[in-house]
Formats: C-alpha cells, sequence, structure tokens
C-alpha cells in the first residue's frame, strides 16, 4: 500500500513517517507540510491512504480530504489529531479511521489492517457489466449512460466547459499550461491566467466527479491530459462506421440509414469556439457526401419519398447547396409538382443572396426553360 502523509508540523510529520515506516506492507510516498492538490494530483492517483493532520492554519484537515475525495472517493482518508471532539466530523466525511496524538504503534497497526482491508475489497470486487458512457458532441454537448436519460451537465463557467471539450477532441494528448491559457484565456495577464486554468481544472474534477469512472484529468507537471474509459463519442464512432461501411447497396442501405442517425448536427456547431470550426466544416463535407450517396442510390432505385427526404436535409444543413435544390426541382419536375419547384427555387434564391451570391446560371436557365414549358 501506498500512503501520503500531511502535517504542518514538522516533529509530528518526522514522528508520523517513522511510525509508519515500521510497518512493512506499507510505504510512504510523499509527505507535506501543505500539500497543494492541483500540483500533485499524479500523486494522488497512487495512493491508498492519507493521513492528514485536522489542525492545520492554512487549511484545515477536514476541508482538505472534502477536497481529496472529490477528486477520488477511493483513497482512504485517517486523520490525526490530538482530540477525540474531532472524531464525530471524521466519521461524518466518511473518514476510515483516525488516530490520536502521540501515535501508539499497536493503533497504528489495526488502523493499517483496516485500510488493506478495504483496499483488498476495492481490488478484488466482482467485476460489472461495462456501463458504457455515451457523449454526444452533435449541436451541443450532452452525456447518457446506458438506459439512462440525457444529461446536459451544468459546468461552474463556459471556460471550463469549453476547456473539458478541447481536452475531449485531443483526449490522451498532453497539452502544455501554456498552450491552454493562451487558448482560452489570451487576454489575462499572464499569471492571472494560470490561476483560471487551476480554478477551471479544479472545478472541471467537480464537475465530473459523477462520471468519474469514464474520465481522468492528470496532471502531468508541465501540463494536463484528459484520458478516457468506455467512452461512445457520437460523432467519433459516426465517422468510424462511415469510413469502414461496405458500398451503398440494397443490402447495406439500412445500416447506412442507422449509422447517419448518430449524426444530429454539427460539431458543437451551438458554440461558438474558433478551434472547433476546422472539425465542424470536416465532418460536415463527409456527411454531405454520404447523404447526397443516399439520396442518389434511392433516386435510381424510384424510391423518390426517400430521395426528397435527404435531398431536403442537405438543403436544410447546407442552405447554399445548390445541387440539393436542384436535384429537388428535377425531381418534383419528375412527380409534376409545379408549386414545390417554384418553392424550392425561391428558397434557393434567398439562401444565395443572403450570402452574397446568385444562383448558378445553369439553374436559373433550368428553371426558366421549365416555366415557359409549364
Amino acid at each position: 500500500m501506498k500512503a501520503i502523509l500531511v502535517d504542518d508540523e514538522a516533529l509530528a510529520l518526522d514522528f508520523l513517517e517513522h511510525q509508519v515506516n515500521k510497518v512493512d506492507s506499507i510505504e510512504v510516498i510523499g509527505k507535506f507540510g501543505h500539500l497543494d492538490i492541483e500540483k500533485h494530483v499524479a500523486l494522488l492517483e497512487e495512493v491508498d491512504v492519507l493521513f492528514l493532520d485536522i489542525e492545520m492554519p492554512e487549511m484545515n484537515g477536514l476541508e482538505l480530504a472534502e477536497r481529496i475525495l472529490e477528486i477520488d472517493a477511493n483513497i482512504s482518508i485517517v486523520f490525526v489529531t490530538a482530540f477525540n471532539d474531532y472524531a464525530v466530523q471524521a466519521f461524518e466525511l466518511n473518514a476510515l479511521d483516525y488516530v490520536l496524538k502521540p501515535i501508539q504503534m499497536d493503533r497504528l497497526k489495526k488502523t493499517l489492517e483496516r485500510v488493506e482491508l478495504k483496499v483488498n475489497q476495492r481490488i478484488h470486487k466482482p467485476l460489472r457489466k461495462r456501463n458504457v458512457l455515451r457523449v454526444n458532441v452533435s449541436r451541443e454537448l450532452s452525456f447518457k449512460l446506458t438506459n439512462d436519460k440525457l444529461d446536459f451537465i451544468q459546468f461552474r463557467t463556459t471556460k471550463s466547459r469549453e476547456l473539458f471539450l478541447y481536452l475531449l477532441h485531443h483526449s490522451d494528448k498532453t497539452f502544455r499550461k501554456s498552450e491552454l491559457t493562451e487558448l482560452l484565456w489570451a487576454d489575462f495577464p499572464e499569471e492571472k491566467a494560470y490561476s483560471q486554468l487551476y480554478t477551471a481544472i479544479y472545478h472541471l474534477r467537480k464537475t465530473l466527479h459523477k462520471y468519474k469512472g469514464h474520465f481522468t484529468i492528470k496532471n502531468l507537471g508541465a501540463g494536463y491530459m484528459l484520458s478516457t474509459k468506455d467512452v461512445f463519442i457520437d460523432l467519433v464512432e459516426w465517422e468510424k462506421q462511415i469510413i469502414s461501411a461496405p458500398r451503398l447497396t440494397t443490402k447495406t442501405i439500412d445500416d447506412y440509414e442507422e449509422t447517419m442517425k448518430l449524426y444530429t448536427g454539427g460539431f458543437l456547431e451551438k458554440y461558438d469556439y474558433l478551434w472547433a470550426e476546422g472539425e465542424r466544416f470536416r465532418l460536415e463535407q463527409l456527411w454531405i457526401k454520404v447523404a447526397y450517396e443516399m439520396a442518389g442510390y434511392y433516386d435510381k432505385q424510384d424510391n423518390l419519398e426517400m430521395a426528397e427526404a435527404w435531398y431536403v436535409k442537405i438543403c436544410t444543413a447546407r442552405p447554399e447547396e445548390e445541387d440539393a435544390h436542384f436535384l429537388l426541382m428535377k425531381l418534383y419536375a419528375k412527380l409534376r409538382i409545379g408549386l414545390f419547384i417554384d418553392h424550392q427555387y425561391h428558397q434557393l434564391t434567398k439562401a444565395m443572396e443572403d450570402l452574397g451570391l446568385q444562383v448558378s446560371p445553369n439553374i436559373t436557365q433550368w428553371y426558366k426553360q421549365w416555366k415557359s414549358k409549364k
């Protein structure tokens, strides 16, 4: 087992280390007069038990324990105190035990036996069925556990949400703290920007605590990295399935329909993130390409209803997409629905005017010829 010791009194800290080192089954991996949580997150991820002095000047041990348990509820907390009065508060916080100063060896051994039992129970706990977390990034962020309702999680600030989404988009990649402050707090003085980053990371860990088995934010010295486990990201999975999909045929068209349901909107289109624009455009272009293929397939099969549905989806997603409007107009000509042809041409004209453009001459010429024959 691995332990961290925290006591602002140097002599008490040394004595605690001396006593703990007498026990063969435990290793002290850190001792601090003051524990900086943000700085030592990576160390906290390794530890089994923390011995915390309750009566510390800068931060009460009970308060410090609350913050640590928010990061990892599996860490065993043992309070070190000179007063019995703190015992009730300690156990209300779900601490494993407390020991009185000066620490007696027989009492310490009993406490460590309880810690070891808890660690072994966690290690040998029967495996539960994987609970996959679905993360939707189409249009806006939402979470959904298996057989659970959507959770539009509330972040403390818009910056902490953007920080999470940026790290999620680049999961398992380490970003220097300077890169993150430049991205999110470029207008702040350097010292304040770093303070904003540390605060955002702290609140982000608190916000994600309910999904702690799925997300891990690691402090790697000069930077941060977000790792995921059992996470299904809708647009990531959609792209994988589209790229690996077989040729579009009568046998595969239903699979294409199911896969395309994963794309419900542009990548984070609800948020005005400059860094997301390139990815949003790339995925949108892929969606449009496949949508055209599906509409064309249905058109060739004379399934005009489904062809119309996909051309309409393209026009809705990209109102300035001339080809989709034109193909719809031709489809309505097959069906001899003149009113719909007029409507579609005027929709296209308005979309192009909004962008300061004109409808392509070949489309205008086709429309005028159709009108003359009407």
